[in-house]
């Protein structure tokens, strides 16, 4: 789309700074401390039943993420990144593995938008572990919501059945699109503010 494929599939960086295949050790010592925040809707940790942690910082470039449960048939999964308001739409079941496959998911939503592969790569490196957390951002609880609403439009325009892993893809880009009031000041929408969060990210 919008995003050039400005980089290779080389190694991942940590903290904008190459790692050497030298450095496998240290790499290996770095992500296993390297994580992100997953603040779940009540329904969706009475589904899930993790370990709730105290709230917290994701290492991740798109911050923490927020997630409910879509029941319908099949059931679905809505997560939306606090810092870009990003939606990815995504299979519920198994919920218990949930965390665990979304930065696969994320990463062909990424991939769909041309994010750099190298932007791509540490994204899902820093996905490591995962936390889980209640809601605390009213804020992106709405736009969640929001989402739901339409995402509930779009599923059923597609005619979603289980196993249209594209119709997931193209529904997530079309929430993506969507004006969000906490982003007005800026870049308006997620799409928009995933650019501006990548382009910025190259500059560094």
């Amino acid at each position: 789309m919008w995003l050039s494929n400005r980089y290779g599939c080389g190694d991942c960086h940590a903290h904008g700074k190459a790692i050497s295949v030298d450095g496998l050790t240290e790499r290996r010592k770095l992500s296993s401390a390297l994580m992100f925040h997953l603040h779940c809707t009540k329904k969706l940790l009475d589904r899930i039943k993790p370990e709730v942690a105290v709230p917290g910082q994701s290492d991740t470039a798109l911050g923490n993420w927020y997630a409910t449960a879509l029941f319908w048939r099949p059931q679905l999964a809505l997560l939306v990144s606090e810092r870009t308001l990003l939606p990815v739409l995504m299979p519920l079941a198994p919920a218990a593995t949930l965390a665990r496959r979304f930065p696969a998911q994320l990463a062909l939503v990424l991939k769909e938008y041309g994010a750099p592969s190298e932007f791509i790569a540490q994204e899902v490196w820093r996905m490591d572990q995962v936390r889980y957390a209640k809601t605390v951002n009213r804020s992106v609880v709405g736009i969640l919501n929001e989402f739901v609403k339409q995402a509930e439009f779009w599923l059923a325009a597609y005619a979603y059945e289980k196993g249209d892993d594209d119709d997931l893809l193209a529904i997530s880009a079309k929430l993506a699109e969507t004006p969000c009031s906490p982003l007005y000041k800026g870049p308006v929408s997620p799409d928009k503010a995933l650019h501006e969060l990548v382009k910025a990210g190259s500059r560094a």
